[in-house]
């Protein structure tokens, strides 16, 4: 991940990084519960992770990924990203974690998720410093705040 473009320094973005952290730390809790045999717990950090995801889907695709995708050039790299969010979210609602080929599915899918998110935080979100004017952040943290309900960007 890259520090140098400044790009954590927009709430949004921050805010956007902090829920990659989150979903991260929910799926390794996953992963070490399952490890140990806490099976339902386990599930239930999926269902965590994965209710996590959908707001933070929500609200990068309605709001950064929908003003971005005007221009061929960045349309060319958000709609792979969108069909992550949908191929991993069909993994997650049918996940079971009971059975072991799923435990070891979820581990190569918390892999593929780092690899996700570093295409979102190294290409797509320090774009949005250059191409963003003060409405168009405006409309991506609308987004963000209806993917979120009662939660507002900390404007720092």
């Amino acid at each position: 991940m890259c520090h140098y473009c400044g790009c954590r320094q927009i709430p949004l973005i921050r805010d956007y990084i902090a829920e990659h952290e989150l979903v991260l730390d929910l799926g390794n809790r996953a992963l070490e519960e399952a490890g140990r045999g806490a099976l339902d717990d386990a599930q239930a950090t999926v269902a965590e992770m994965r209710a996590e995801l959908l707001s933070h889907w929500q609200g990068e695709e309605e709001g950064v990924f929908a003003l971005m995708r005007g221009d061929e050039l960045y349309r060319q790299h958000i709609d792979p990203l969108i069909a992550e969010h949908r191929e991993l979210d069909a993994l997650l609602a049918r996940l079971d974690l009971t059975r072991a080929d799923d435990r070891v599915r979820l581990r190569e899918e918390v892999d593929e998720l780092k690899v996700h998110i570093s295409k979102e935080e190294d290409g797509i979100f320090p774009v949005t410093l250059v191409e963003f004017n003060g409405p168009e952040w405006d409309l991506a943290i609308a987004a963000w705040e209806r993917a979120h309900p009662g939660r507002t960007i900390a404007v720092d």
